[in-house]
């Protein structure tokens, strides 16, 4: 016998998606012999087989939130995605760059839930957590058999309400309980802003889906004092992209008032410019734009207008190839479609997306196989030089950062600096070093005696030939739980080669700007020679 219950949700469901089409299509009117309409009929006939004759109970929500929609959109692109309530609430949180919370990244390891770190200024941070420390209890609800995500959830909830979080420390007899008064948590998009040397500041810029991303910078730039600025490294590595607007505004700041920054070229609806609107008070120094593999969407539309337009030099390795843009359409029961709509296009023209049409989807998303370039869509910059569409942007100046030997993917797989810190730590009740501390041997001595209880395999000679690199490791991770990840960051920062490498180059990209002026003075004289009739 059928259930009046599930007979209720299929009804609901394919109601669901005929409401959602319907909200795709702007409501419009669909005659019956329509080929969605046909389609549609199709679908209500098999859904109605499969729920009245399959062997097993079936729910209509999953079969169609994880089975029929994402399906369809499969056939269509890799980046349209259908949103569960759950999914499009956190899109939006994103979005605002805050939620209500505790404040710190928690991660499985060894089958239970560790503090990895508390975001600097955080509830959590003030309370005392630390990284290592095992939740066990979260306001009266045992952790154990939960994961990550549901942890995650217990700790999260409404502005100014009470958890307690009680934790396993290592060193620590018993078991520390910490109550917390949630807060919110701002999720920055420019969390790094520095001065790495006289005259030369850093930037980093870990996504454009914050609704304020080019608000920040502006503001952060202007606290660290923007017209001191003789040279600017952008970091835009592992970039994934977010919001169009967010994008061009960056780059808007960098570029002349009235520059192109990007286009957008789609079926339904006009072809779009995007123009920068604002002229950085005339500043033209030179910048450095640092990008990698997982640079991706709206950090291509920054990285390609700067480099087309010749305001920057790009280093690093070739971007993602991200070039479709997706529309956010709000449909029932509070889920969302992302939906691609259009194509970017740089200023010079070329299309930034990579090809995907011969390859699976998991080779596109994991860069398995070989990545080209359009050798058909060749364009130019500003100046004149020549580049290609079609794979995303090619950097002016290859980087390959060093691989990882044998010894550090081991140290790295076991957690050998983290356990470390959390065993050098746990049993302290302070766990401040001094400002500027760095390891000495007699730390490095410490670290090696750990590896050796912890039973972790290395050879001798593979710990003296890593030696610097060890002394490296363990001031990042140490400066997590004796200052903040933050500023573990920073230190990770100082230390990378890319970067100094990009400090290196700057002189590249201040001959960028004099080619750029020389050639815009020859061709407003050649505007102004007299014709010869």
């Amino acid at each position: 016998m059928k259930s009046p219950l599930l007979h209720s949700r299929r009804n609901m469901a394919v109601s669901f998606l005929l409401a959602s089409l319907g909200a795709c299509k702007l409501m419009g009117a669909t005659p019956a012999d329509d080929p969605v309409s046909q389609s549609m009929k199709s679908f209500t006939e098999i859904f109605a087989a499969v729920e009245q004759n399959f062997a097993d109970q079936v729910d209509p929500d999953k079969a169609l939130y994880n089975g029929a929609i994402p399906g369809m959109l499969r056939t269509l692109d890799p980046h349209s995605n259908f949103m569960d309530p759950k999914a499009f609430a956190a899109t939006r949180d994103d979005q605002r760059g805050q939620y209500y919370g505790v404040g710190m990244q928690v991660g499985p390891r060894n089958g239970k839930t560790l503090v990895m770190w508390p975001f600097e200024g955080s509830p959590a941070y003030r309370a005392g957590l630390r990284p290592g420390d095992a939740i066990a209890v979260v306001s009266g609800t045992k952790t154990a058999g939960l994961n990550t995500t549901a942890i995650a959830d217990l700790l999260r909830g409404p502005r100014g309400t009470k958890v307690q979080v009680t934790v396993d420390r290592e060193g620590v007899p018993a078991p520390l309980s910490f109550d917390i008064v949630r807060d919110a948590i701002p999720r920055s998009c420019v969390p790094d802003v520095f001065w790495l040397k006289p005259g030369i500041a850093y930037v980093s810029i870990t996504g454009f889906i914050c609704e304020n991303t080019s608000k920040e910078l502006i503001a952060k730039l202007a606290q660290l004092g923007e017209s001191n600025i003789n040279g600017l490294i952008l970091d835009l590595r592992g970039n994934p992209g977010g919001l169009v607007n967010e994008g061009v505004d960056v780059a808007g700041h960098f570029l002349k008032k009235g520059s192109l920054v990007v286009s957008l070229r789609g079926r339904a609806q006009p072809n779009k410019n995007y123009f920068g609107s604002s002229d950085n008070g005339g500043r033209e120094y030179p910048i450095v734009v640092v990008v990698n593999g997982s640079s991706a969407s709206a950090s291509e539309i920054v990285s390609g207008a700067l480099q087309d337009h010749d305001r920057a030099w790009v280093l690093g390795d070739t971007t993602f190839g991200k070039g479709l843009a997706q529309s956010v359409f709000q449909l029932s029961q509070n889920t969302g479609l992302a939906l691609t709509t259009a194509h970017y296009y740089t200023p010079s023209g070329r299309l930034i997306q990579r090809d995907y049409s011969n390859i699976s989807f998991l080779d596109y998303y994991y860069h398995l196989g070989e990545q080209k370039n359009d050798k058909s869509d060749v364009k130019m910059t500003d100046s004149g030089r020549t580049v290609y569409g079609g794979g995303g942007i090619t950097p002016d100046e290859k980087f390959e950062p060093a691989k990882l030997n044998k010894f550090q993917v081991q140290m790295l797989r076991n957690y050998g600096f983290f356990g470390f810190s959390t065993h050098y730590f746990g049993p302290k009740a302070d766990a401040h070093l001094p400002k500027g501390w760095a390891p000495d041997e007699a730390l490095v001595n410490q670290f090696h005696q750990y590896l050796l209880d912890s039973k972790v395999e290395f050879t001798e000679a593979d710990f003296t030939a890593n030696h610097q690199w060890v002394k490296e490791q363990l001031k990042h991770e140490m400066y997590i739980t004796a200052f903040s990840y933050e500023q573990s960051v920073r230190v990770g920062i100082e230390q990378d080669p890319e970067i100094a490498k990009a400090v290196e180059s700057l002189p590249k990209a201040v001959s960028l700007l004099e080619s750029a002026k020389k050639l815009l003075v020859e061709r407003i004289n050649r505007q102004q020679l007299p014709v010869t009739r």
